[in-house]
């Protein structure tokens, strides 16, 4: 099976779409589409599902994924441990990262990293922190920068680096008093992030503590698009401090407080690139004092 056809088979497999795969790829969707055919010739069966514009694993499709992730990721390690013998820092790096993350924290690292190290090829992926995770645990990105999980994942190593405060925050105009308390939020609608991410948990947890229900009016895990509906009366919401400006009113809580850890994850077991390590280094290089 040649390399270049299963990496299109897993890319396939990850977007469910040859548009997107052909995007990730970049080439072009017939170039896309001629490499999963010469694949299926090879192994002899079908391996997506195409109804419509749906594309499906099959039951083989499935069988051959993780082989396929196993076989690449092995290759691609192989190939960087024998670039990184000559000690350059350079090749392509793939980091995982979450939207806010990437916006609020790598700036400054990356102005750093482009110009100590202009060989390297950085592909940034954003997901969400929860998915970013599990593709370092995966073996498909080097490194996450992102919300650390609350609780140990297996395999994986945790850095914080940045401490992330919250902070409740309303409307301008809300009804809700400045000086409230959680059993008057937990009465009033509430948009926040979903319940199964960490920052969702986080919050569900300080409500559950004190055996107080949530009142969700509607859940999105882009914090920007939580701090629009929030500004125009739509309910309340958790943001970090630093998304707190004039458009949205904070609230004082007395003796509530809820912080995320903000860091880098890696997987123990893999060995890091020469250019996974440079990125470590300038991201500890900006972690907060």
């Amino acid at each position: 099976m040649e390399l270049e056809n299963l990496r299109a088979f897993l890319s396939v497999a990850r977007f469910k779409s040859f548009s997107l795969a052909a995007d990730d790829l970049c080439i072009t969707q017939p170039a896309v589409s001629k490499r999963i055919a010469a694949l299926e010739q090879a192994v002899d069966t079908v391996l997506f599902d195409r109804l419509g514009k749906t594309i499906q694993l099959t039951q083989a499709g499935r069988a051959l994924l993780p082989r396929a992730e196993q076989i690449v990721r092995q290759l691609d390690e192989a190939k960087r441990a024998l670039a990184d013998l000559s000690g350059e820092v350079k090749g392509e790096l793939r980091v995982a990262t979450s939207h806010h993350v990437g916006l609020h924290k790598l700036p400054p690292v990356l102005r750093a990293f482009a110009s100590n190290y202009p060989k390297v090829n950085l592909k940034f992926e954003f997901l969400e922190s929860e998915v970013a995770l599990e593709r370092v645990h995966r073996g498909q990105c080097e490194l996450a920068v992102v919300t650390l999980a609350p609780d140990p994942i297996d395999q994986l190593e945790f850095e914080p680096l940045w401490q992330d405060n919250m902070r409740f925050v309303t409307s301008l105009d809300s009804d809700l008093s400045t000086n409230t308390n959680l059993l008057a939020l937990s009465e009033s609608p509430a948009i926040l992030p979903d319940l199964s991410t960490y920052t969702g948990r986080l919050v569900k947890r300080c409500f559950d503590d004190r055996n107080l229900p949530l009142t969700i009016n509607m859940t999105t895990n882009y914090l920007e698009t939580i701090k629009m509906m929030v500004s125009v009366g739509l309910g309340w919401s958790v943001l970090p401090e630093s998304m707190v400006d004039e458009q949205i009113r904070p609230l004082r809580l007395g003796g509530v407080v809820l912080t995320r850890r903000l860091g880098v994850a890696r997987h123990q077991r893999r060995q890091l690139s020469n250019a996974a390590e440079a990125f470590y280094e300038v991201l500890r290089a900006n972690r907060s004092p």
